[in-house]
């Protein structure tokens, strides 16, 4: 069996880092042309300024904020289309100020889905979305009823993370499930817009996790009020993505965390309480890697020693002693996308940066 199916990662994720002009205008790809995204999250990495979250199954011009628990905003003025090799922005400067420099994240969906519940006995609550099962990511629209329930989430293996938020709420931020928190991570939620611990609360996932066909919730308005919610669900695919945890050792010479694949895109966080830490291979494309920013802030471009890490061919190693990604003894969850698999379907191992 080949190592993986995804030998080129670019068909499913890609990075864009592009300067504004101040001017409607199409950005496009550098990688894979057949990358119509679903999901594009642009942040200005020269101000404080919010990270803008966009995807197909809310539709063009729609924007929640990964830092904020604001409800959904509409402007078309900021990503304009979703394109068959990358997309539109027009003028409005948190996407598109003149001189100023962003980068985009892009990720691939592409097949649509509906399920009527009550018809199909999937779930118990009605859901709608695009996506994906060679790359394991589906987005997922569900009104909320208040009561706990279960959320077809259209993939056809068990999402590892699964990403909520309200969309037209300004009081909820974002629920995340992630595996790695715990051996009994449904029990747990962790909040992308907060620098805060993960916390136990049968309210949110309702202690049950996902399966191949559906996710459950509980009956906190975080994932479950009576609102219009949207939903990003990843399942780790070999050689493309991992969702996994890690144990920092509080030495420079960090914990080695095997991905299977050089990554492209990294996010860390602390099951303790402190920032999210994203970075990437187009902003660091050299070891160390430490160009940074923070999905629960809105910080501009940060460099600092502290967020140092080697990006490996097979995976990731903190580079620091800082509590941020290696404390000792302390448990660190993480996402990364790749960049290169460790091996292709045709045995071609990927290069060390």
């Amino acid at each position: 069996m080949a190592y993986t199916t995804i030998d080129d990662p670019t068909a499913y994720f890609q990075t864009v880092l592009y300067t504004g002009n101040g001017q409607a205008r199409a950005l496009t790809f550098d990688g894979n042309s057949d990358l119509q995204p679903d999901w594009v999250w642009i942040k200005d990495r020269d101000n404080v300024r919010d990270h803008q979250l966009f995807d197909s199954v809310r539709g063009v011009g729609k924007i929640l904020l990964s830092n904020s628990t604001a409800a959904e905003g509409d402007d078309n003025n900021r990503l304009s289309a979703f394109n068959s090799n990358g997309f539109s922005v027009g003028t409005n400067t948190t996407v598109n100020d003149n001189s100023q420099k962003y980068v985009a994240w892009n990720w691939k969906a592409g097949t649509s889905f509906t399920n009527d519940a009550s018809s199909t006995g999937i779930g118990t609550i009605d859901s709608a979305g695009s996506f994906n099962n060679d790359s394991g990511f589906s987005i997922c629209s569900y009104t909320g009823t208040g009561s706990a329930g279960t959320i077809k989430h259209g993939l056809n293996a068990v999402p590892s993370v699964v990403i909520v938020k309200p969309r037209n709420s300004s009081s909820e931020g974002w629920s995340m499930y992630h595996k790695g928190i715990a051996s009994d991570a449904e029990t747990d939620n962790i909040r992308l817009d907060e620098a805060n611990a993960a916390f136990d609360n049968a309210g949110y996932w309702n202690d049950t996790a996902p399966t191949s066909t559906v996710f459950s919730i509980g009956t906190d308005s975080a994932t479950n009020g009576t609102t219009n919610n949207i939903a990003y669900c990843f399942a780790e695919k070999k050689g493309y993505s991992k969702f996994g945890s890690y144990t920092g050792n509080g030495n420079a010479d960090g914990t080695f965390v095997y991905t299977g694949f050089k990554p492209a895109w990294l996010l860390v966080k602390s099951t303790a309480a402190n920032d999210w830490i994203l970075q990437d291979t187009k902003r660091s494309p050299h070891n160390v890697s430490n160009v940074t920013l923070f999905p629960n802030g809105t910080d501009a471009d940060v460099t600092n020693t502290i967020y140092n890490q080697d990006i490996l061919s097979n995976g990731f190693k903190a580079r620091t002693t800082h509590a941020r990604l290696n404390g000792s003894g302390v448990t660190y969850i993480y996402m990364a996308f790749a960049e290169n698999p460790f091996v292709t379907s045709s045995g071609v191992p990927a290069t060390a940066r």
